[in-house]
């Protein structure tokens, strides 16, 4: 095959758009803020700026006996350094092992000293063709479900892409990793997977999943606000006779009102679609406040599904619960002391919580169950009305369902799912259309791509014209990225100008729609403002790269995709593209250390095998060349490209 026409494939597809995924457990939007109003409390920690977190050790100070009680929680252990004490998990031969049938790679966890690792690879009869080592910094979870784990880069985390099962006593592939959605080691862990499944980090904001300090397990202050006030009371020696009255300079939960009580607890025990309001954060609720102050959380909603649940959205099923919404009083503390481990808590306080209104002898209130079964139960009301439960999220797990029933549906008999009714929020009676529509933008993202869903969204966005405008048209170009209509993109994008707009993700979609349009000198600004306002979002710098190698800035490229490699050695898309800058520039062997470094990262990674085959071809390799393409069509069947190489490199 003629040289000159390997090297017009190579030009292609290394300008090829890469398409980023839309949604992540994303950053907050910006934009401008309807609501001037202040809020306020009685308790000095909630709004007050100056009050910060002072960490559960100075709370350990005077609350010792809580904290060791506290310290054995889920959330006291939610999060830790992989360790062979941290580590709920079986690694003898027998267990540790998981394979993925769809992408065929082997998955080793084993522990070498006491350092964790994770080995990925690949066998060809008896031929191991690749291998790939990954250590493991952190670890996700109690133990009591589930062990995750987390590994780190310069700052940056991703999760690794097995679990551990602890109730199955078994290593599979992580939630969302299944039937072919195995991204392996890129899965990003951003601010709003990290905020709830740990202490707040320090996070860096101008990034995706940067951080430059991690705490050890949810804290005190999670629950209580900051202690900052409490604890200088405390230093002064300044008096808090706490059964006179509360003590307002740190949040008590259990004296709040219910509603302010649940909304503590469903920060992350409602787990759902969350949509940020403009200007907010995840680090902005503080307890005293209301969750929809900072975020509304949706809940799809199916015809069929009374039984279908999310492992963490224990409130939202409470919620549906007529204990709750006759009572107008219960909240998670009602039947939890969030203190005090479910491992060591005596069950007869989980049925004293029932008693309190259900053992009043009234006939309304009697158990009407068969006397016979209920000594076979042990008079355990929890068994019956609140059983184990799969969630449809998370495998191999079963949770208590919350949602108190005097006959929860048997799951066999149960009719299946037959319509989608919408989303339905949950900490919010009347959350804005914008909100709305943001809500569908995101269940498209993360879960359903029906074109329905952004009809919903569009429908909403249409109720509000003036608010969208002000917003610079951020969510209609949003909408409009999503159904690939890329003109409309550009026509809502059309009177901005990028240094205006403070939005990355708006920056970065607008860019994709001029580009995708074969506009990359229109696109470039876009990109580089996106940069600009998340200089750490590696995916970003490296699109931006890539756009500027398309108007041919090459010497400009490679600083960006110079500074993604400084961040990340491992980001492949940056290793490829380097690899074509170099072989550009007659540098075989940078060009082949790039391409090799790559495979070795991901050895099915389509542009990087056709890079590499145009290496070996123009070095009088035709063997590995052919070889090269073959493996490439076998991955990726439709390459066209890589089926003209194959044939012109056969004859």
């Amino acid at each position: 095959m003629p040289t000159r026409l390997l090297r017009n494939i190579l030009l292609t597809f290394a300008l090829f758009a890469i398409t980023l995924p839309t949604f992540f457990c994303h950053n907050p939007a910006t934009g401008t803020s309807d609501s001037d109003a202040i809020e306020t409390s009685l308790w000095k920690n909630v709004y007050d700026t100056g009050a910060h977190y002072v960490g559960m050790q100075a709370c350990r100070t005077c609350h010792e006996p809580i904290y060791q009680t506290f310290i054995q929680t889920g959330m006291g252990q939610s999060f830790g350094v992989a360790t062979k004490e941290k580590t709920a998990a079986d690694f003898s031969p027998a267990h540790a092992l998981v394979y993925d049938t769809a992408l065929d790679y082997y998955y080793k966890p084993y522990f070498s000293n006491d350092s964790f690792y994770i080995m990925e690879f690949r066998l060809e009869g008896k031929d191991t063709v690749h291998k790939r080592i990954q250590q493991v910094n952190y670890i996700v979870g109690s133990g009591q479900h589930t062990n995750s784990h987390i590994f780190g880069i310069n700052g940056y985390l991703y999760q690794a892409p097995i679990t551990f099962y602890t109730q199955k006593h078994r290593w599979d592939l992580a939630p969302g990793f299944e039937k072919g959605a195995n991204t392996r080691f890129q899965r990003m862990i951003e601010i709003e997977c990290m905020s709830c499944h740990n202490g707040y980090p320090d996070f860096v904001a101008n990034s995706e999943n940067k951080y430059t300090a991690l705490k050890a397990g949810i804290d005190c202050e999670r629950c209580h606000g900051p202690g900052s006030l409490h604890v200088e009371d405390r230093k002064n020696n300044l008096p808090a006779d706490t059964a006179k009255g509360p003590d307002y300079t740190i949040v008590n939960p259990r004296r709040l009102s219910t509603e302010l009580q649940n909304n503590v607890c469903q920060r992350c025990h409602l787990q759902g679609i969350t949509v940020l309001n403009d200007n907010k954060t995840f680090f902005d609720f503080r307890p005293g406040m209301r969750l929809s102050e900072v975020m509304n959380v949706f809940m799809p909603e199916y015809e069929g599904a009374q039984d279908k649940m999310i492992m963490a959205s224990h409130v939202e099923r409470m919620k549906k619960s007529q204990c709750f919404v006759r009572s107008g009083k219960m909240s998670c503390i009602t039947c939890h002391n969030p203190h005090v481990s479910v491992k060591f808590t005596p069950r007869a306080q989980y049925l004293n919580a029932c008693q309190n209104c259900h053992g009043n002898g009234t006939a309304q209130h009697q158990c009407t169950e068969n006397l016979q079964v209920r000594a076979a139960k042990n008079n355990d009301c929890v068994t019956c009305h609140m059983p184990h439960n799969g969630s449809i999220d998370i495998p191999h797990v079963a949770v208590t369902d919350h949602f108190i029933r005097k006959r929860p549906v048997d799951d066999s008999t149960q009719k299946k799912i037959t319509a989608f009714l919408g989303l339905k929020c949950f900490n919010n009676d009347a959350p804005d259309p914008i909100t709305k529509a943001r809500g569908y933008m995101e269940f498209y993202e993360r879960y359903a791509q029906s074109p329905g869903l952004l009809d919903s969204a569009l429908f909403y966005l249409a109720k509000e014209p003036a608010k969208e405008a002000r917003l610079q048209n951020r969510d209609y170009i949003r909408v409009y990225y999503l159904l690939k209509d890329y003109r409309k993109v550009i026509l809502n994008a059309n009177t901005l100008l990028p240094a205006a707009v403070n939005d990355a993700w708006t920056n970065y979609r607008t860019g994709e729609a001029y580009y995708q349009l074969q506009q990359p000198d229109s696109a470039l600004r876009w990109y580089k403002r996106a940069t600009e306002i998340w200089k750490y979002s590696l995916d970003f710098e490296n699109k931006y790269g890539i756009c500027l190698l398309a108007i041919n800035s090459l010497p400009e490229a490679l600083n960006v995709f110079n500074f993604v490699i400084e961040q990340n050695p491992n980001h492949i898309s940056a290793n490829t593209n380097l690899g074509y800058i170099y072989m550009q520039q007659g540098d075989n062997n940078k060009a082949y250390a790039y391409m090799m470094h790559a495979n070795s990262l991901d050895p099915d990674y389509e542009q990087n095998l056709l890079n590499l085959a145009v290496w070996y071809h123009s070095n009088q390799q035709p063997k590995q060349a052919l070889n090269t393409i073959k493996h490439l069509l076998k991955k990726h069947p439709e390459n066209e490209r890589a089926r003209a190489m194959l044939a012109d490199l056969a004859r």
